[in-house]
């Protein structure tokens, strides 16, 4: 987001450039997360729509239970990554197309889903899209995978290349016991939707919960991770190639890789 509350609409476009690297890098979701949106969604014989579906990494699960789902994926270099990910699901159904411009064509869902994806949604649309997406009754379910080091002093050697190099909101900024048990604690009021939700008044049974689960990554994958988020893509090239040296040189001297506390925070509504 940028200083005054507006989609970085170029830092939202970033991740077609690296889609094979990002469908390989990226965690997914757990089967809990899962199992607990379609219960609280009751979907019945709906289908659920997913807005930012990326290369799938949300679109897979629900899949595999059996959910119908039109996945809208802005970047046409990612979709072509999610329809090879979904094609043995004939439940699912990719559009190569923003939420901000879609059309449901008079088509309303039982459920919305964002997987990392809703606060590249424009702030001041997004929840009139939602509720007219939306049948009576339907649910939305808005989830993100932060991650934070396990190690402090880890965290704190990585946090300085970070600070040498400008970068903010990186998997260093914070350490893995600084998050609590508070699901969208690690977002920040600002990202956290509740409050937003709250305000908009048209939505009712709001729920929150966070999973956890730790991993452990070597140097080469981390930094494949590391190389599929936005905060790296937007640097220039050489730059990008600076930093992921000089963290790759902190991890080999801290034994060749790094444990990670991975939290997937979960946050649940339904239109009155």
């Amino acid at each position: 987001m940028t200083a005054e509350g507006q989609v970085d609409m170029a830092r939202s476009q970033v991740f077609g450039e690296v889609a094979e690297l990002y469908d390989a890098a990226r965690p997914g979701y757990s089967n809990e997360l899962v199992a607990d949106v379609l219960a609280y969604a009751a979907l019945g014989d709906r289908a659920a729509v997913e807005i930012g579906a990326g290369t799938g990494k949300a679109t897979v699960p629900f899949a595999e239970l059996g959910t119908p789902l039109v996945c809208l994926e802005p970047d046409p270099r990612m979709a072509e990554v999610l329809r090879r990910n979904t094609e043995r699901y004939s439940g699912v159904q990719v559009e190569v197309d923003g939420f901000e411009s879609w059309q449901p064509g008079g088509r309303r869902f039982g459920l919305l889903l964002a997987a990392s994806s809703w606060h590249w949604v424009a702030p001041d649309r997004r929840w009139d899209l939602v509720h007219d997406a939306l049948a009576p009754g339907g649910a939305v379910a808005l989830f993100w995978n932060p991650h934070g080091v396990l190690d402090a002093e880890l965290q704190t050697a990585l946090a300085e290349v970070d600070g040498r190099h400008g970068m903010t909101n990186t998997p260093h900024s914070e350490s893995a016991s600084s998050y609590g048990d508070v699901a969208g604690s690690s977002l920040g009021l600002d990202g956290w939707p509740e409050a937003e939700c709250r305000r908009d008044g048209r939505f009712t049974d709001l729920h929150a919960v966070r999973y956890r689960q730790d991993q452990y990554y070597d140097t080469d994958r981390y930094l494949g991770l590391l190389a599929s988020l936005s905060a790296y893509r937007v640097l220039p090239a050489d730059r990008r190639e600076r930093v992921l040296t000089e963290t790759a040189q902190v991890l080999d001297a801290h034994g060749g890789g790094i444990g990670m506390d991975h939290l997937s925070d979960l946050f649940l509504a339904r239109v009155r």
